[in-house]
């Protein structure tokens, strides 16, 4: 039997998602626990991955049990898992079901403040720098219109290719102009897409880059001489869409 677990966390103390040796990750968290739980060893699949410091509003995985739990595995999990991890909710779906090769569509959000906020800076990325917002709005304008994001990829000859169907991109500036979010939907995102993506909406801001080099290199292909990522703790994975969930 299978069961989808719809999950958030704050990724902060975190290497990312997937297990890896000598370093703590979520799944390898999550897998721990439920195994002492429901007293077996089992492998849990994710959604995707996220980075080191990136965090989670809603993240699914898929877990096979031969029998059914007679207990509330759920209110058991979240008693024992840490301040930092959350169980939303667990259902059963049909056994084919798939956590990542089912999802159709993901949504990132990426926050950033421009003023000084010790309390925020787990959670938001600060950007201590005049930003013209209007510039940075007509670049993330930009990005649904294209299908190739090879310029915005940190290993583009590892993916089989580079194509993404971006549904929707929008900046939004809160009323103080102090609080930004930028948000993106498409059908794939590529090894960093998201954060170089914003690192470089930053440099047009700044006006380091103008908007018509964003599109040079979006139309290109063409990679930057230099690629940076704009800093984890800004990134949310906030939304993972299958057709079999509403």
């Amino acid at each position: 039997m299978r069961y989808f677990f719809q999950i958030g966390y704050k990724g902060t103390n975190y290497r990312g998602w997937q297990r890896q040796p000598n370093v703590l990750s979520v799944q390898e968290k999550l897998e721990t626990e439920i195994n002492r739980i429901l007293k077996i060893n089992t492998f849990i699949v994710g959604c995707g991955r996220t980075d080191a410091g990136v965090h989670a509003g809603e993240f699914y995985f898929h877990l096979d049990v031969e029998k059914k739990w007679d207990f509330d595995l759920k209110y058991r999990l979240n008693k024992i898992l840490p301040p930092d991890i959350v169980i939303y909710e667990i259902f059963r779906v049909a056994d084919t079901a798939h956590a990542q090769f089912d999802a159709t569509a993901r949504t990132y959000r990426y926050l950033m403040h421009t003023f000084k906020a010790p309390f925020m800076n787990d959670i938001s990325a600060w950007y201590d720098e005049k930003l013209d917002f209007e510039k940075m709005k007509i670049a993330v304008a930009l990005l649904p219109k294209y299908d190739d994001f090879h310029a915005f990829c940190k290993t583009p000859d590892k993916h089989n290719h580079t194509i993404c169907n971006v549904m929707s991109a929008r900046l939004v500036v809160g009323e103080n102009k102090k609080n930004i979010q930028f948000e993106i939907t498409a059908n794939r995102f590529l090894r960093g897409m998201v954060r170089i993506i914003v690192d470089r909406l930053i440099e047009v801001g700044t006006g380091r880059w103008t908007v018509e080099k964003f599109e040079y290199h979006l139309s290109t292909k063409e990679r930057p001489q230099f690629t940076n990522f704009a800093h984890p703790q800004g990134l949310y994975l906030a939304k993972v869409h299958y057709p079999f969930i509403s």
